[in-house]
């Protein structure tokens, strides 16, 4: 069986191409909905609904443990799915968000003060700030909503979106030392957002997801031991284009 991804477009390949790194033998399938993108300007019941049949398409497809490589995804339904779609329909199965393993992340950093640059959906369900709370630090998170950076970064406009992360970062540099990219399409931006501000630090999901699940794994081997290793990668989107194209062939090409 495989190990599956989904998000709300073409971010979570950039996690799929990280995770390859250092797990190249498992088989893995992939599933951006880009026909519904971007979830972060959608209802608590959209979301809900998206979210559901694209984790079931994965389940169907043969994956074991389906990693919501999405951060409002994660935010508002993988609870729900955990307590509702895997009791009932898929026992035998996992799944998994990237929001605790950051925030796990976050505070093993022993920054004092990060600001979270994610969607709408994901800074108002005030999920990092519920997570933080629960661990033992007296960290400060800030928020920034920034709903116009997936429609950029799905267009290709890399540079258009770095400048809107600027922005941010320099209306509230003077009291964070960190900066969490809260969405997976936002680790396109690492690189630059560190060249211009290498006195904070970035957390990076696809540099915190990868090492997660491979922790994940070794700690349950009942999974790990179900998991096919032909090295093999499906994707699927629910909507294609040029650009869309384009853009996936750029991600995987790191894969070599």
């Amino acid at each position: 069986m495989k190990i599956g991804f989904f998000d709300s477009g073409l971010g979570g390949l950039t996690i799929l191409t990280a995770v390859r790194k250092i797990l190249p033998h498992y088989d893995y399938i992939y599933f951006g909905d880009t026909k519904n993108l971007p979830y972060g300007d959608k209802s608590e019941e959209e979301i809900h609904d998206l979210t559901y049949k694209g984790i079931k398409k994965l389940f169907d497809s043969g994956a074991l443990l389906v990693i919501v490589a999405c951060n409002t995804a994660s935010a508002e339904s993988v609870r729900k799915h955990q307590d509702e779609m895997l009791k009932k329909e898929y026992p035998d199965r996992k799944l998994l968000g990237v929001i605790i393993p950051t925030v796990e992340a976050l505070i093993a950093s022993r920054s004092t003060s990060a600001i979270l640059i994610g969607t709408e959906r994901t800074v108002n369900s005030e999920k990092y700030e519920i997570e933080i709370k629960k661990g033992d630090t007296e960290l400060v998170l800030f928020t920034r909503a920034t709903p116009t950076l997936v429609p950029l970064i799905e267009a290709g406009e890399i540079h258009g979106a770095y400048k809107v992360v600027q922005s941010v970062i320099d209306s509230i540099t003077d009291y964070v030392d960190t900066i969490v990219l809260g969405c997976t399409h936002y680790t396109v931006l690492k690189e630059l957002i560190r060249k211009h501000n290498d006195d904070l630090y970035v957390l990076s999901q696809d540099e915190i997801i990868p090492h997660k699940l491979k922790d994940y794994l070794y700690r349950h081997p009942e999974i790990d031991d179900r998991l096919t290793r032909g090295g093999n990668i499906s994707i699927e989107l629910s909507s294609k284009t040029d650009a869309y194209i384009d853009i996936q062939k750029s991600i995987l090409s790191h894969l070599v």
